[in-house]
């Protein structure tokens, strides 16, 4: 058996003075504590992010192919052909190989990558926007239209009250999903008809009827109080458009991690040079760069953590030694090399840290999976977007946090242990 690690085994079962006993219970609250925010943390910010970006993926598709005059905007109004090569042919798209960059040790390399998923979706769009009159009330609104090969499986669940739009094969539908927001504002209600008022390129004012089939609440403030979905053809006929012209196409993918690369390949090898591919990052920039700086919370918690762990192990591990002065003079004498006996300490300051780390898993997967299953933490819709907060436990995450918290605490712990090389055996021994 290893002679550190006995030493430490004995240590640890003897336990210690009142006072060291006290110090290393604190070390151990420390460190599961520490965990706990860790653990805690990272869920809510993985489950944050990704249910905002479910909800802006999901109202509006991950990639958008549109008229190469109409990008940079979700609203402006460019007709193309629906009758395109890729459409709805994407719908069968498997995954693809696809070239992507890497920097390996400063040298920028090309490999060869093949995508998790392939493309789930590709629907038609058309929008434009107009102004709602109802109970002697005005609203501006942008309606998006939308055909039979409209996926509801998103915006199903965010339907409050109501149905979703009736789309008949052979007539036009006049019905109208509106979001809460916009229904609270108006006073409007299911089964209510109000009036639409549209403005045409050429200054013709048109007035069309519909009646709320739907009311739904998204939580995206930006989306809720601007936007309603109608019968597409409805907007054709607004526009003059023919049947077969609509604003563009959204397509949905597998894996979100395969945007980039479908969107390059969709750019690239699916689409003429008169249309536009482009992913909905691109296109919304302010939400996404808005997220990825809850990335930078997301260390700072995590180190601040770190730094709360580090410092308590320290104390205790110095107080160890102290405590343990004439056990490292006996240990001296007898011939025991000073690194044993620091890896005595160290492997006992490992034990206190495992011990941590258990207590700190536990309380923190425990508070999250109260959380997913009773949502008692709830938020303000109108500034975060969501009414409770969300939880993803990403088990990987969570074997990198512990894994990390033990090797860098350690790590940290190898310059307090120098203080044994420092003490000498025969001072030691009479220490009383």
């Amino acid at each position: 058996m290893n002679f550190s690690y006995f030493i430490a085994r004995k240590v640890a079962a003897g336990g210690g003075q009142s006072f060291s006993r006290m110090i290393i219970r604190i070390a151990v609250v420390a460190v599961a504590l520490s965990m706990t925010v860790m653990v805690v943390a990272s869920a809510l910010i993985a489950g944050f992010k990704e249910e905002i970006a479910e909800k802006v993926f999901g109202f509006w598709g991950h990639i958008h192919i549109s008229d190469t005059n109409a990008v940079r905007s979700i609203t402006e109004v460019k007709p193309i052909d629906i009758d395109q090569p890729f459409y709805p042919d994407l719908n069968d798209l498997g995954p693809i190989t696809y070239r992507a960059q890497e920097t390996w040790f400063g040298q920028v390399r090309e490999k060869e990558r093949v995508t998790e998923g392939g493309i789930r979706h590709i629907q038609a769009y058309a929008v434009y926007s107009g102004i709602i009159r109802a109970n002697d009330e005005l609203e501006g609104i942008i309606l998006k239209g939308i055909g039979q090969d409209f996926d509801w499986n998103f915006l199903q669940k965010y339907i409050i009250k109501g149905t979703r739009l009736t789309l008949p094969d052979t007539t036009m539908g006049d019905g109208i999903l509106v979001s809460e927001y916009t229904a609270n504002r108006l006073r409007l209600d299911v089964g209510d008809r109000f009036s639409v008022f549209f403005v045409t390129s050429t200054y013709e004012q048109l007035e069309r009827r519909f009646t709320v089939e739907g009311i739904y609440r998204t939580g995206l403030e930006e989306y809720d109080r601007q936007f309603a979905l109608v019968d597409i053809r409805k907007i054709q006929q607004v526009l003059g458009w023919k049947e077969n012209q609509v604003s563009g196409f959204e397509v949905f993918v597998d894996n979100i991690d395969d945007l980039d690369a479908f969107t390059n390949y969709i750019y690239f090898e699916e689409i003429t040079n008169d249309l536009y591919a482009e992913s909905i990052k691109e296109k919304m920039r302010a939400i996404f760069e808005w997220l990825d700086l809850q990335d930078v919370n997301e260390w700072v918690i995590l180190g601040l953590m770190l730094v709360v762990a580090i410092i308590n192990m320290v104390t205790a591990l110095l107080i160890l030694i102290l405590e343990r002065t004439n056990m490292i003079g006996t240990l001296k004498s007898l011939g025991a090399a000073n690194w044993s006996i620091r890896w005595v300490f160290l492997y006992y300051a490992g034990y206190i840290i495992l011990v941590g780390l258990f207590w700190g898993n536990l309380i923190g997967l425990g508070l999250c999976w109260l959380q997913a299953t009773f949502g008692f933490i709830t938020l303000d819709e109108a500034n975060y977007y969501l009414a409770v907060a969300p939880i993803k436990i990403n088990w990987w995450s969570v074997l990198l946090l512990n894994g990390g918290t033990l090797v860098v605490t350690l790590l940290f712990l190898i310059v307090p242990s120098y203080l044994v090389s420092r003490i000498d055996p025969v001072k030691a021994i009479r220490f009383k």
